[in-house]
């Protein structure tokens, strides 16, 4: 903590993107709230990733459009020139997210500690979280709200999904079955984080026979849409097919109506997380030890370990934490087979009527 800070008056949020970090922020955001309840929060944050949190509970949203180029720093300059922080919290590393911070006018500027102040965050800031030993992302987030005095407790979530698109989720789904839903997000931002349509498909297959409905979920990028195409062809069962069919409150009220969600290391893995739905995560490039989903990391799938040590020939204990495994074919490792037992792992858990004797 820093020693001559109590509760700030006014608090500044930096943190941009992306729709899996931003969740993860929120836990740190509602963390400070229940122990600061008085301290007025703004937050700079990106445009698609306010979409998914505008009307959180007390805080101001600032966008920052980082297509803009220069004229985005303009903005935000003029946007906050009548306002200065208490306290800015700078937790992106990115060269892009530091400039912005140039114009956000605060007495402590609280970066990253020096092993992760990557891009010369640390030129930016003039106080750093402490150090910590191999930390999940949620939890290296924690690390702002500790450094400002507030406890470190389980994170929870109060997301803004708003009743209409509860109201509309549930009518959506009830009217094409009233069988619990499985969710498959099939989809990451890079292809190579990407399973293959045949187990998707062999999956959405199996989640059927189990009695399930499956829906697969997704953005309107042409990749989604085809990847979603493909998983169907090779599906016997009935999949209803939501991708580029809801905007990100929508697809935020389909997860909390659903049972389950299968995904990648994808946005919407991390947004089930916030709404209580249990996540099967499937890795291969990244440690979903950093990155997986942070209350479900029983059902996480992972070739990374393997592909990574045998990439770097290095046991992963002597890795740099984070390094990321390189190429575009490492999810094929993950199997069928693998992704059935955290399956049926997690239906045991949690709806143990639902397995075949």
């Amino acid at each position: 903590m820093l020693g001559q800070l109590t509760a700030p008056k006014n608090l500044c949020l930096l943190r941009l993107s992306a729709i899996g970090d931003v969740c993860h922020a929120v836990a740190m955001v509602q963390q400070i709230q229940r122990y600061y309840p008085k301290t007025k929060i703004t937050w700079v944050i990106g445009k698609v990733e306010a979409n998914l949190l505008q009307g959180l509970p007390s805080v101001e949203f600032v966008i920052f459009d980082k297509k803009a180029g220069f004229k985005g720093y303009q903005n935000l300059r003029a946007e906050l020139s009548h306002q200065k922080f208490d306290v800015l919290l700078h937790m992106q590393v990115a060269l892009r997210a530091s400039l912005a911070s140039w114009c956000i006018k605060a007495k402590v500027k609280i970066g990253f500690d020096s092993k992760r102040a990557k891009e010369g965050q640390w030129l930016f800031t003039n106080h750093q979280i402490a150090p910590q030993h191999q930390p999940h992302v949620l939890d290296g987030f924690m690390g702002f709200a500790k450094a400002i005095g507030v406890p470190t407790e389980s994170p929870r979530w109060e997301m803004p999904i708003g009743d209409e698109n509860e109201l509309w989720a549930s009518e959506l789904l009830s009217v094409e079955s009233n069988k619990p839903i499985a969710i498959i997000s099939p989809a990451a931002s890079k292809a190579e984080r990407n399973w293959h349509a045949e187990g998707y498909a062999q999956t959405a297959d199996y989640l059927t026979q189990l009695g399930f409905q499956v829906v697969i979920c997704g953005g309107p990028t042409t990749l989604e849409k085809l990847l979603a195409t493909e998983i169907i062809s090779f599906s016997k069962s009935h999949i209803v097919n939501l991708v580029g069919k809801t905007n990100l409150k929508q697809l935020l009220a389909v997860l909390k109506i659903s049972h389950l969600v299968i995904a990648p290391d994808t946005g919407p893995a991390h947004m089930a997380v916030t709404v209580g739905t249990p996540v099967v995560g499937l890795y291969a490039h990244s440690n979903p030890n950093r990155t997986g989903p942070y209350l479900y990391q029983n059902y996480v799938v992972s070739c990374y370990q393997h592909t990574v040590q045998e990439q770097y020939k290095q046991k992963l204990e002597h890795l740099p934490w984070g390094i990321r495994a390189k190429g575009s074919d490492l999810m094929n490792g993950i199997t069928f087979t693998q992704v059935k037992e955290k399956l049926l792992l997690l239906i045991k858990d949690y709806y143990p009527e639902f397995i075949i004797k």
